[in-house]
């Protein structure tokens, strides 16, 4: 029997079991925001505008992609029915552009030992590049993304209906900020100088300036202006001397006076083009060393900051060492930026840990990312929450730890689910929605249990999905029941529920499967 007639039968416009990922998972959307989400997910979300801290361990496949996607849709509707006081949504998901700066940093840094890194395996360059990873590269990596996502919205009209990527910059937020205090302007201004992105940050710089009206560089314009128009004094000089002859002064006092007029016009000369890009190099060299995670030259920085008036780019908050204030710093101004858009707090979501190049699924080397972000300061800051979605292999890791160690991080006050556990139950609502997600419109609901014959008794399915333990691989044992049932009955037999030696069989076959993916056997 072809799987299409057997889904058509029971009015199924699509197969519910086939996808295993969440992010390419349509029917996931079709059920809307919460309705296939686990139980715990009220609390990890908590209250949408006041962003607080939650930290989840879950297994592969237990929901925590799924989850990051519940999150997303709750703040773009928070973000609809809240226009002046949204919640910017930071997908901290995609950590390889983040992951690869540093480690490209770190080699060209080492490229003095280049003999020893011959030597060396490149799994080993890796983990030695992640064991140097600290709380200020993540604050320096978030930061990043958040100037980005409040630039773009600022410079560009919102696109909308895109619910994995909720907008948070509203069409009114640069009018917004045009009317905040100058000091707030020029700190947009000051975040995009800083962490804007690589290839357009100084035209961007320009256009953003342009559009929240922020301040000019009247003193780098002054000395600009005297650059270019010193070549008066030393011509005045020179039409006096020509004018007046022989006149007041000797042929060598004109001679000195012009010598001093070009001196004074030298000198503006050397200050515009040569001692104010210097110092701006030398300081934008000084921000490309310490922020490891975005590589860009110092020219970049220093065309950027060049732009700022001298007040607005205080050395205070500029990332020029490896101290977290200045950090801190920033993270204040881009909340009263925010404030001033029409955007309440920031919501920082990290998922799938496990995925980067550098990280390959290693549990020493999630260790190596994850560790330096459980700070009870930086995790507890106001109006900035975190979740962080990590997989169950860093909480086997974290019960190794000190007492040290959880006194900083104070896991107590950070919402912590320890596993994002599914009963066999749980897993059968789950399955159910699923099925009358993609039922034809104008249908009446049915139930998992339905597909299969009268020899199947509902706990019989509940306790074959409570072997399964997450939905990834509850939905391959359904799927797997379809297309053993389809594959073993003809065209012609009619035999649409399933049997109950079917259920068992794959039942066997996919526990089996289950465990010996755990053990480190079988790769999915």
């Amino acid at each position: 029997m072809n799987i299409a007639k057997f889904l058509e039968h029971w009015q199924l416009s699509e197969n519910p079991f086939r996808a295993e990922e969440a992010r390419h998972d349509g029917v996931l959307s079709r059920l809307g925001v919460g309705a296939s989400a686990h139980p715990d997910f009220e609390k990890i979300l908590g209250e949408v505008s006041r962003p607080s801290t939650s930290i989840v361990f879950g297994e592969k496949g237990s929901g925590k992609t799924a989850i990051r996607l519940h999150i997303a849709e709750r703040v773009a509707e928070h973000n609809e029915a809240n226009p002046g006081a949204r919640v910017l949504f930071v997908p901290y998901d995609d950590l390889n552009p983040m992951l690869d700066g540093l480690h490209e940093h770190l080699a060209s840094r080492g490229k003095a030992k280049k003999s020893d890194r011959a030597t060396t395996a490149p799994d080993r360059d890796a983990l030695k590049s992640l064991e140097k990873i600290e709380l200020v590269d993540h604050m320096d990596a978030i930061l990043a993304i958040a100037t980005d996502q409040l630039v773009t919205g600022l410079l560009t009209k919102p696109a909308g209906g895109d619910k994995a990527s909720p907008q948070a910059v509203g069409p009114d937020a640069a009018q917004r900020l045009r009317n905040a205090e100058r000091s707030v302007r020029d700190d947009a201004l000051l975040l995009h100088a800083v962490y804007g992105r690589v290839e357009s940050a100084p035209g961007r710089f320009i256009d953003l300036r342009r559009k929240i009206g922020g301040s000019r560089n009247w003193a780098g314009a002054k000395w600009s202006l005297f650059a270019y128009l010193g070549w008066i004094l030393p011509a005045g000089v020179i039409a006096l001397w020509a004018s007046l002859k022989e006149g007041l002064l000797t042929r060598d006092a004109w001679l000195i006076l012009f010598a001093i007029a070009f001196a004074i016009w030298g000198a503006f000369l050397f200050k515009r083009f040569v001692v104010d890009p210097f110092f701006m190099k030398r300081l934008g060299g000084q921000i490309g060393a310490h922020v490891r995670v975005n590589p860009r030259p110092a020219e970049s920085y220093a065309a950027c900051l060049s732009m700022l008036p001298p007040a607005a780019r205080e050395r205070i908050a500029l990332p020029i060492n490896r101290s977290d204030e200045p950090r801190y710093l920033m993270l204040e101004k881009l909340v009263r930026v925010l404030r001033a858009s029409g955007i309440s707090g920031v919501l920082v979501v990290m998922d799938r840990i496990d995925e980067p190049t550098l990280v390959n699924g290693d549990a020493n080397r999630m260790r190596a990312v994850i560790w330096p972000m459980l700070n009870n300061k930086f995790l507890q800051q106001s109006s900035i929450g975190f979740k962080l979605l990590l997989p169950l292999e860093l909480r086997y890791e974290l019960l190794r730890e000190t007492s040290a160690f959880f006194q900083e991080a104070r896991l107590d006050k950070q919402s912590l689910v320890e596993r994002l556990a599914w009963t066999g139950t749980m897993l059968y609502d789950l399955c159910t929605e699923r099925l009358n997600a993609c039922r034809q419109a104008g249908t009446s609901p049915m139930s998992l249990l339905d597909l299969f014959d009268e020899s199947v008794t509902r706990q019989d399915l509940i306790d074959a999905l409570d072997q399964m333990q997450q939905p990834r691989d509850a939905f391959k044992l359904v799927y797997h029941c379809i297309q053993e049932h389809c594959s073993a009955v003809p065209e012609d037999a009619s035999m649409w529920k399933i049997p109950r030696h079917v259920l068992d069989t794959t039942r066997k076959q996919q526990a089996e499967r289950v465990q010996a993916f755990y053990r480190g056997l079988r790769p999915a």
